[in-house]
């Protein structure tokens, strides 16, 4: 099947089918009459894959690598496992930030709601930052 028949089936852009070919996530053969990449089931397959690894977290990197030591007859089935043990920790910290984050913002418009706006004169660009202080 041809790049736009592959990403139609896969839900996803021609565009995404021709950045994982040249990443070498998926394989195309080329067709000797025209020069179109081609794609098999294979690759159809390895699109799925490559969406449902990417929702939960995977990299394409960590992906490549998933692909390789499957490709290679070993089970990834142990790194897999490993890499998101290791993910689990990493996205509830970034949570906690986002939250902590979150809360900031939602202080400073607390703030902001009673405060005038300024105008820029040469010595302030913006006072609802530069007046703003943080709580921390």
């Amino acid at each position: 099947m041809r790049v736009s028949e592959l990403a139609k089936k896969a839900s996803v852009t021609a565009e995404t089918v021709r950045h994982y070919t040249r990443l070498g996530l998926i394989d195309a053969k080329r067709d000797p009459n025209n020069g179109y990449q081609l794609y098999d089931n294979v690759g159809l397959q390895r699109l799925h894959f490559i969406r449902q690894a990417s929702e939960l977290g995977f990299s394409l990197k960590q992906i490549e690598e998933i692909f390789q030591q499957s490709d290679s007859g070993d089970s990834p089935c142990p790194m897999v496992r490993d890499l998101l043990q290791k993910k689990v920790p990493e996205t509830k910290l970034k949570i906690a930030q986002l939250q902590a984050h979150l809360v900031k913002m939602e202080d400073a418009l607390a703030v902001w709601e009673n405060m005038p706006n300024g105008a820029p004169d040469g010595h302030s660009i913006c006072c609802l930052i530069e007046e703003w202080e943080s709580t921390e």
